[in-house]
């Protein structure tokens, strides 16, 4: 169910909705059920027009809330904001109290804004997040160009013999010599989420974010596979500086259309023959900076306006050697995805895997309902798919696919090791 805001409630943005939804968990990545969210204008004081509260997968209704024209977003030329500005405030017993500023709402697209709260102690505070400027409308420094290919003795020794994709990263918030920025052990994919919903617009066509988001990949991949920073005597892989690496930024929301491709092709980068590391994709906006032989992200829009494909859109910028690998091994899932998509009628040790990691987040996601662990994929197996694809965003087909099998590793993963850590 969708929610509708009066427009009576906003200052004018325009006729268009976007559609939003928000998740609260807590340090453990544990649902916060009962948790109370208000929701107002950001820039407009005591704005607030409407009261959350989350159900017990610690999530809220999907509310739509007014953005400005789809177009502004779609033509470089257009200097308006193309997104609509909202804070949340979040609350819930036991927990501090935190507000997160800045959410964008794009036209026509769904996302979420995902909160963890800190439980709430004597003399700490959480700290609010404000959520800067899109890089595409904000300013923001350019790329300082670095070979596509690293020389493989430049950074010592490459830990790497085979391309893997790994559960975390660590990123760098500031340059690689700001030793006053933090540290994030972010997922992988989260990632890969966040900074391409910080670098393009979810409104584009979906091959043009499908071919950002092959080079924001490749992009990390190279840093991962080569060691980039560790060899320099850092302790993170990548940072969140554009001047260096690629925008990410803490607690922002992401969208729908580009979770869902990163979850679909999470295990691709991009390639060139008789070269073992995953090329260093570099790119820039193309409006305020032009960049010969790199991806043009308002390029690669307008070409997707043209019906180019993915990967005619890589090779137009990177030439038409490029190719699509695929990482061999994926780190910390318990088994990997068995190559076909499991239904109603399958059977056997894939099943039951599915069924076992299922009814162990069922216990904690409890609208996914527990089932048995038989190995048959029956009508009560595929209802808890659905319900934990509409859960954690997927379509709701009731099918395991790549995208689902491994969000569902993920998840499993997390909620065992919480057990086993306490």
């Amino acid at each position: 169910m969708i929610s509708v805001l009066s427009r009576q409630q906003l200052p004018e943005t325009g006729n268009d909705t976007g559609n939003l939804k928000i998740q609260i968990t807590n340090t453990a990545n544990l649902p916060i059920a009962n948790a109370t969210i208000q929701i107002s204008y950001t820039g407009v004081p005591n704005s607030t027009f409407e009261t959350l509260t989350t159900d017990s997968s610690g999530q809220t209704e999907t509310i739509a809330l007014n953005a400005p024209p789809l177009s502004y977003s779609l033509d470089s030329e257009s200097n308006q904001q193309p997104y609509s500005e909202y804070t949340i405030n979040v609350n819930a017993p036991g927990y501090e109290e935190i507000d997160v500023s800045g959410i964008e709402i794009l036209p026509e697209t769904d996302s979420v804004q995902s909160v963890r709260l800190t439980p709430a102690e004597p003399d700490l505070r959480s700290e609010n997040i404000a959520i800067p400027a899109h890089t595409l409308y904000g300013e923001y420094p350019p790329k300082i160009p670095e070979a596509e290919i690293k020389p493989m003795d430049e950074s010592g020794e490459i830990v790497l013999s085979q391309v893997v994709v790994p559960e975390y990263v660590i990123v760098h918030d500031g340059a690689p010599s700001d030793s006053t920025a933090s540290n994030y052990y972010v997922p992988y994919t989260d990632y890969i989420k966040n900074v391409a919903s910080s670098e393009i617009y979810a409104t584009w066509p979906e091959a043009t974010i499908y071919a950002n988001v092959l080079a924001i990949m490749s992009f990390t991949m190279n840093r991962i596979y080569t060691e980039w920073y560790r060899g320099k005597g850092y302790d993170f892989t990548i940072t969140s500086s554009t001047a260096y690496d690629q925008k990410w930024i803490q607690g922002r929301n992401i969208f729908d259309n580009i979770s869902f491709i990163v979850d679909s092709i999470f295990n691709n980068y991009l390639a060139r023959p008789d070269v073992r590391q995953p090329i260093f994709t570099q790119y820039c906006d193309g409006k305020r900076v032009t960049c010969p032989n790199w991806l043009s992200q308002w390029g690669s829009k307008y070409l997707g306006d043209q019906g180019y494909s993915a990967i005619e859109i890589i090779r137009n910028y990177y030439g038409n050697d490029m190719y699509i690998g695929t990482a061999p091994v994926v780190s910390g899932v318990p088994s990997s995805w068995p190559g076909y998509d499991l239904d109603i009628g399958a059977s056997g040790e894939k099943v039951q895997q599915l069924q076992e990691q299922l009814d162990r987040i069922a216990q904690v996601y409890t609208a996914i309902g527990r089932i048995s662990a038989d190995g048959i994929y029956g009508e009560k197996t595929q209802a808890a798919v659905r319900n934990f694809q509409r859960i954690f965003n997927l379509p709701t087909s009731g099918i395991v696919d790549f995208a689902t099998w491994y969000k569902i590793s993920q998840i499993y993963v997390g909620i065992t090791r919480i057990a086993e850590n306490r």
